[in-house]
């Protein structure tokens, strides 16, 4: 197989980077509105960073929990984006297309129950000491 070597699409533009910027964002708005889950990922993403604002974590523990709601969100993101391309690649009804969903549903669901055990790990002692 021989390898293709990537050129660059042209010189670098200060206004080709910030349209890369306002296309990302336009992904983002099109899942917040579009996905159910992502509604429901930004709920319990306010109700994490507002507990852990109200037991006063520390900066360690505010890094955790930032990683474990970014992942929970590109988990969604790229489940998301795997959606919208299957269903253009087998617009009817395919059992493969079917699995490979479900697969990718489940990454974001081990994304969010891995968020879970490190919202419990962290908010655990701080929540024990108030008791």
């Amino acid at each position: 197989m021989p390898h293709r070597i990537l050129k660059r699409r042209g010189p670098f533009s200060v206004s080709a980077r910030l349209s890369s910027f306002r296309f990302a964002f336009r992904g983002l708005w099109t899942m917040a509105w579009t996905q159910h889950n992502a509604w429901i990922h930004a709920l319990v993403s306010a109700v994490v960073c507002s507990i852990g604002v109200a037991l006063d974590v520390d900066e360690v523990d505010w890094c955790i929990i930032v990683l474990a709601i970014v992942s929970v969100w590109t988990a969604e993101a790229l489940n998301t984006a795997f959606e919208f391309l299957a269903d253009v690649a087998s617009p009817d009804f395919h059992p493969l297309v079917e699995k490979a969903k479900d697969v990718a549903a489940g990454a974001v669901l081990i994304s969010a129950i891995g968020a879970a055990i490190v919202g419990i790990i962290v908010f655990w002692p701080h929540l024990s000491a108030l008791w």
